[in-house]
């Protein structure tokens, strides 16, 4: 019988992750200091020196899927003070009553059977017994990445920018809209509250992300 488990993200299970994830600090550093980390190639220090201390200043800002003893899956979220990438949208700031959904991605090789799914799940359920009301993401317009070149869609996607289309198919509501960067709610009773009728959905919106390293970050 095929086991499934969720896991906190630690500094184990962070060298699980595909290689471009484990040295992506998108979100983890402002655009200069990204850029700085990238020229010195030391952008997988400078994530696993952000992990350490988030994980001491708030506590679980992932979780990762594993079948068996693979890795198959992960999601990461944090509050918007640890995030200082959060700020570098029109749409900005994150509301004060929620966390930002950062970027997650289940392998090609595991979608379509709830993974994704049982990993929100997880991210809501742990949200929730922390007394967080919603979580919040920005997410991309189709139509936005319809005209973009193939490397600046990388770049937007890739930067763990979330589709706009599946974000809202699984729950999430659109708060302040953009043509661009549009920011999305969802309320964690609403999460919680999720079928298997989303569950397409939920493997669409987590594969759908690219792990391109987005130049200049």
């Amino acid at each position: 019988m095929i086991s499934r488990r969720i896991s906190p993200l630690t500094l184990d299970s962070l060298q699980e992750l595909p290689a471009p994830c484990r040295q992506c600090v998108f979100w983890e550093l402002d655009p200069v200091a990204g850029a700085r980390a990238e020229r010195r190639a030391d952008a997988a220090e400078h994530k696993q020196a952000w992990l350490s201390q988030a994980l001491l200043e708030w506590g679980s800002v992932g979780k990762v899927a594993y079948i068996d003893a693979a890795f198959a899956g992960y999601l990461t979220y944090a509050p918007p003070h640890l995030v200082p990438r959060s700020l570098a949208f029109a749409t900005a700031p994150v509301s004060a009553d929620a966390v930002l959904l950062m970027t997650g991605r289940v392998l090609p090789q595991y979608a379509g059977g709830g993974l994704g799914r049982m990993l929100m799940q997880a991210v809501a359920r742990d949200l929730t017994r922390r007394g967080v009301r919603a979580i919040e993401a920005y997410g991309v317009p189709s139509e936005s990445l319809a005209d973009l070149d193939a490397r600046e869609r990388a770049a937007r996607v890739g930067g763990c920018l979330l589709p706009q289309d599946y974000l809202l198919a699984v729950g999430f509501t659109t708060v302040r809209a953009h043509h661009r960067h549009p920011r999305l709610r969802l309320d964690l009773r609403t999460a919680l509250s999720w079928r298997g009728d989303v569950e397409q959905a939920v493997e669409r919106l987590l594969g759908s992300v690219r792990v391109v390293v987005p130049s200049g970050s």
